[in-house]
């Protein structure tokens, strides 16, 4: 699926982070930068629409250039560069969150959970037994599980030592019901986030603040989790090695994120 997009010139421009904007090392290509940077010569607005928490966003922003809005933590913030500040934030209950782990723990066995605590400055607590997706994350262990509860907290993330990641997200959405959205985001990381929020949720709201519609957005992605960014967007660009559940519903598939995937599709709406 490699379709030209029927966006000639988005003015919103939406992209996932780890797996897609990001390479492998946590850094924005040269190319990328220059693709975002002639985009926004030509109007559009860039919106970094991520799982990660908003203090794990900030550097990032840094590096792009963005004093404006990002979507986090799956959709449940939406973080103002400019400000420092959040300018919509959604809490996981925790006390909700505590019973859907015990609900997953009682069909799968034991799991290993981490938490992202809210607010622009949380930390993200780890408990015994859990890997960081990105080592190069910074990460609070606990020594029991019930300090991942200290304080409010805008997600929780799961491992298990036998079952893949499709087979956890599967237990856990088959018995979690309405206590929480779980998704997967990425390898090793399968979430637990407030019931009804997503990407799109997030995204949504961004846009709206920006006074700018899904008819005017073009969002590119690689893992589940961002089907509904791409349900909301006019039109979804998977990567090369996206998870085949999100290149099912994508509109075209481009190259991977090592070699300038969205610089490729960026480039060929906004070169003169």
């Amino acid at each position: 699926m490699a379709a030209p997009s029927p966006l000639s010139r988005p003015s919103l421009i939406a992209t996932d982070l780890d797996g897609t904007l990001l390479r492998g090392d946590d850094t924005v290509s040269a190319r990328s930068l220059a693709a975002l940077a002639e985009a926004a010569r030509a109007g559009a607005r860039h919106l970094v629409v991520t799982g990660r928490p908003a203090p794990r966003v900030r550097p990032l922003l840094a590096a792009l250039g963005g004093t404006g809005l990002a979507v986090c933590a799956q959709g449940a913030q939406v973080y103002d560069a400019a400000t420092g500040t959040l300018l919509w934030s959604v809490r996981l209950d925790r006390e909700l969150a505590e019973t859907a782990l015990g609900k997953i723990e009682a069909e799968v066995g034991q799991v290993h959970a981490a938490a992202d605590q809210d607010g622009v400055d949380g930390l993200t607590l780890v408990e015994s037994g859990y890997r960081m997706p990105h080592p190069t994350l910074p990460a609070v262990r606990v020594e029991r599980r019930e300090q991942l509860w200290r304080a409010p907290i805008s997600k929780v993330l799961l491992r298990h030592d036998r079952l893949s990641d499709d087979e956890l997200a599967a237990t856990a959405r088959s018995v979690v019901g309405s206590l929480a959205t779980v998704t997967m985001s990425g390898p090793g990381t399968v979430e637990l986030q407030p019931c009804g929020i997503t990407k799109a949720t997030g995204l949504a709201l961004a846009a709206e603040h920006l006074g700018l519609g899904r008819a005017d957005a073009v969002a590119f992605g690689d893992m589940p989790n961002d089907i509904p960014m791409f349900q909301w967007a006019a039109h979804g660009v998977a990567m090369a090695g996206a998870h085949p559940e999100l290149k099912a519903v994508a509109d075209e598939v481009t190259l991977s994120n090592e070699d300038d995937g969205v610089a490729v599709v960026l480039e060929r709406l906004f070169t003169p």
